[in-house]
């Protein structure tokens, strides 16, 4: 399938409309809660964790998209997932303390893992092995544009707007975009039937094990690496949006060159680069005292997990193609199982030592980098004829 058969295909303009609503809300959300949580709610190391743990359990719970998608067609889903993300981060601003954000970010955090769940499963049905790297790429490319516009936002507005103001503008944002995104459909009828059961096969045991450890990882990163900046080295809210800025114009242009070094190399070359890299990332956090390098590091940390989307195409060579719907909602459970703890316990270890949680993403980068080197052996097992395995 060419290029221009790949975007002309209405799923594709579909998600891409999707990727920049959420992932520009989501940007900014992210942006401002570090400094919105110690400047205006005064949380503590302890009650970031707190929140961030709440954040993952509609994660944890991302299988009941099953049964959801028994009475609403997948993609609408997808488009209601992302009002209700919409809706979370309008009311954040209004609600400044522990409880208030505990409600509004479980709000934000089921649209947000549902759409999430939602279009991976899309685009892993719509798109076969040699077209899904290339819109998985788009797709994130298209985010970190949608991202940069977002903290360039933030950064020309936050010294004129307050905090509530900023979360209202791009929660209506969202609802604005995704409400004109749901006047259409962009379904096509000849795909496979997808299965509306739990499934748990022995087959994707590889998937379902990477999958949680990326989790893991992320949540080390997502909670505990902005804060950290913020926290431990000052950083401003506009020093914290120029990193995200800086970070998501390098993505824009990589993101593409990722999906090309899928086909090219395979994802187990590049799972091992990440891996591999992202030990000594996390490493290099317990021991450096400059803000700097410090930055540097989160830029090179997001750099690497955008590596992470080998893992999705991975399973769509081994996948039957209509457990798609299914394992992608199991997947986003197993993905948030350590997800969900992690957040809680680091922030408890932080108070005693805020090394302690790199050292902890270090070993699950250790753990990960061996896991990997069984992706080519399992590609290779699940796709012999039936009476050769």
């Amino acid at each position: 399938m060419s290029r221009q058969e790949i975007t002309a295909r209405p799923m594709y303009r579909y998600l891409i409309i999707l990727t920049i609503a959420g992932t520009a809300g989501l940007q900014g959300w992210r942006t401002l809660f570090n400094n919105f949580s110690v400047e205006i709610a005064h949380l503590s190391g302890e009650q970031i964790g707190w929140i961030q743990g709440i954040r993952e359990v509609p994660g944890f719970l991302a299988l009941l998209a099953i049964f959801v998608m028994r009475f609403i067609p997948e993609y609408r889903l997808g488009a209601i997932s992302l009002l209700t993300l919409g809706a979370g981060i309008a009311l954040t601003g209004f609600l400044p303390d522990f409880q208030g954000l505990i409600l509004t970010t479980t709000i934000m955090s089921f649209g947000f893992h549902y759409y999430e769940t939602v279009s991976q499963s899309l685009t892993l049905q719509y798109f076969d092995r040699q077209s899904s790297p290339f819109v998985l790429g788009q797709m994130r490319s298209v985010a970190a544009a949608a991202n940069i516009v977002a903290g360039l936002l933030i950064f020309g507005l936050s010294d004129l707007m307050a905090y509530s103001w900023l979360y209202l503008l791009f929660g209506a944002g969202i609802i604005l975009i995704v409400g004109y995104s749901m006047s259409g459909n962009p379904t096509e009828p000849h795909l496979p039937v997808q299965r509306n059961r739990f499934i748990l096969k022995k087959k994707y045991s590889l998937f379902y094990w990477l999958t949680f450890l990326a989790g893991a990882r992320r949540q080390i990163l997502v909670a505990f690496a902005v804060f950290l900046m913020v926290e431990k080295f000052g950083f401003t809210v506009r020093e914290i949006t120029v990193l995200f800025i800086l970070n998501n114009i390098i993505n824009y242009y990589l993101n593409p060159a990722i999906g090309r070094a899928i086909n090219r190399f395979g994802e187990q070359k590049l799972l091992t680069i990440e891996y591999l890299n992202l030990v000594i990332i996390f490493l290099a956090y317990t021991w450096t005292g400059n803000r700097w390098v410090v930055a540097l590091l989160y830029i090179l940390d997001q750099i690497f997990f955008n590596f992470a989307v080998a893992i999705r195409t991975f399973f769509q060579k081994i996948a039957e193609p209509q457990d798609i719907a299914p394992s992608m909602a199991v997947g986003f459970t197993i993905n948030h199982i350590a997800a969900v703890i992690i957040p809680v316990a680091g922030g408890i270890l932080w108070m005693a030592d805020y090394r302690i949680p790199f050292w902890l993403g270090a070993f699950l980068g250790l753990l990960s980098l061996i896991s990997v080197q069984f992706i080519n052996r399992s590609i290779r097992r699940q796709n012999q004829p039936a009476d050769l395995i």
